[in-house]
């Protein structure tokens, strides 16, 4: 019999403190691509890909998201993921997506025995049953899937084989079409089992939708999903979809961007005022990247190569002037042409007469540079994300003194050595109206200055509430030299 004892907690007591994982900060590396084709369901509706393989596999190579997708991932640094979206373009039908079916039943000829298959399932609420389904004489797995359906033809449903799955979709589509999950019959040979159409073995049911138009779409895609950060549409949109899309994004509350390219050579006109790029103008937009270009999916190579930076490299972040758009044929303008689309803020893959080709000027809807949008999206989430954890990770509280206000001024800091290591930010002079003890004219050695209220300035409503007194900020962006004028004067 074992021996009493004594736990040695008695005496020593050791107690292990796991910090929790902090927060991660977004990737503003993710493009979104949206398409028509039928691969993604509406439940579904995102879906990710680190290369244009997966991608052909899924959608064949003739798909406009792989045409999108190809320039975005031919871009040279490689970008290393995309995401890809459905639009329901056209009322969609209801489906019940099988799982993988078992390697056994992979080959016809393991269905070629049974001679009275039976299926059961509910279809818009009522019970429909198919039985006497002959698989004898089949030589694929697309001809059982074409004898399943032709029975369920009379029910208003239809089987498909996907090449690994058994589908079976509603006839009629839009809302209110509905197939459930299948199941025994209790007479023939049950398939509910075998096609893995059950409850246990299927994917999550999707139900009939009405078609929505591409504003539905991005406010569904932004619901599903806040991986994303860019969007564009692999489908032709009218100018007054682009609007409504571009407006949708510029709204949002989480930073994205929209981009999409014009192919409607009006806009090379100067006389030319209703086109998108001038209307995009007009209302300012500065989440919005237009490219004029005759190949439909050119934006998405610019986007391919802004969003390879790596900000927490060193020197990493780049201007979209100057680059190239490779599977993207550059485009001869004229000078008037050019001017013309600059005074429009509409980016171009142009020719120049020294054998080079450039995109230019690398500009949003309202004139301002992509890079520094994109690099201020950046710097706003990666000061938010530290300080969050800065508050979520600490095994004790932040005190709501001098003291924990400086923790917080600290983390911010740090975040902003960052944004001058990968060139965001730079010293410079601050030119604009000062706070705290920063004036007009004044030089920013570190490129940046940070200002706390004093905590005993703080109104005693605000502390109540616990929150830190205001932090201002001034950032002094690196910029990037789009232009050169040189004189040369010579002397004999």
């Amino acid at each position: 019999m074992a021996q009493n004892a004594l736990s040695v907690d008695r005496v020593v007591k050791v107690t292990v403190n796991l910090q929790p994982l902090a927060a991660a900060r977004r990737n503003f590396g993710v493009l979104c691509i949206v398409g028509a084709s039928d691969v993604i369901d509406h439940v579904e509706r995102i879906r990710l890909y680190t290369g244009i393989s997966g991608i052909a596999d899924d959608f064949g190579v003739q798909s406009p998201e792989y045409a999108a997708a190809e320039l975005f991932f031919s871009q040279s640094p490689k970008p290393s993921i995309l995401a890809i979206g459905k639009w329901v373009k056209t009322p969609s039908p209801a489906y019940l997506k099988g799982g993988l079916v078992a390697d056994a039943d992979l080959d016809a000829s393991a269905w070629n025995t049974i001679l009275n298959g039976s299926l059961g399932l509910v279809i818009n609420g009522a019970g429909a049953t198919v039985t006497g389904l002959d698989f004898t004489g089949q030589t694929n797995m697309n001809g059982i899937a074409s004898v399943i359906s032709a029975a369920l033809a009379v029910e208003g449903a239809a089987c498909e084989w996907t090449g690994a799955s058994f589908v079976i979709s509603s006839v009629t589509a839009g809302d209110g079409q509905t197939i459930g999950f299948a199941q025994a019959t209790g007479t023939g040979t049950d398939l509910s089992a075998r096609m893995a159409l059950t409850e246990e073995l299927a994917l999550p049911l999707v139900a009939g939708m009405d078609a929505e138009t591409p504003l539905e779409c991005a406010a569904a895609l932004a619901d599903a999903s806040g991986d994303w950060y860019g969007l564009t549409f692999a489908e032709t949109l009218a100018d007054d979809e682009h609007i409504a899309v571009a407006g949708f994004v510029e709204a949002s509350s989480k930073s994205r961007i929209y981009m999409t390219t014009i192919t409607n050579s009006r806009v090379l006109s100067s006389t030319v005022t209703d086109d998108l790029a001038s209307r995009l103008k007009a209302l300012s937009r500065l989440r919005t990247f237009v490219q004029y270009s005759r190949n439909k999916y050119a934006a998405c190579s610019a986007a391919g190569r802004a969003f390879t930076v790596n900000f927490n490299a060193n020197r990493s972040t780049i201007t979209l002037k100057f680059k190239q758009e490779p599977g993207v044929v550059a485009e001869g303008l004229t000078e008037t042409q050019a001017q013309a689309l600059a005074s429009k803020r509409c980016n171009v893959f142009v020719r120049y007469d020294n054998d080079t080709a450039i995109l230019q000027e690398g500009v949003m809807a309202n004139g301002a540079f992509f890079d520094e949008v994109h690099g201020l999206d950046w710097l706003q989430n990666a000061i938010q994300t530290e300080c969050y954890n800065l508050l979520y990770q600490s095994k004790t509280k932040i005190p709501q003194t001098d003291a924990g206000v400086n923790q917080i001024v600290t983390t911010i800091s740090k975040v902003l050595a960052e944004a001058v290591n990968n060139g965001l930010v730079a010293p410079g002079t601050w030119n604009a109206d000062g706070f705290g003890q920063l004036q007009r004219g004044d030089y920013l050695p570190s490129g940046w200055y940070i200002y706390a209220q004093p905590i005993d300035e703080q109104p005693q409503s605000e502390r109540e509430q616990r929150k830190a007194p205001p932090i201002q900020v001034a950032v002094k962006l690196a910029g990037a030299v789009h232009f050169v004028d040189v004189q040369v004067d010579v002397n004999r």
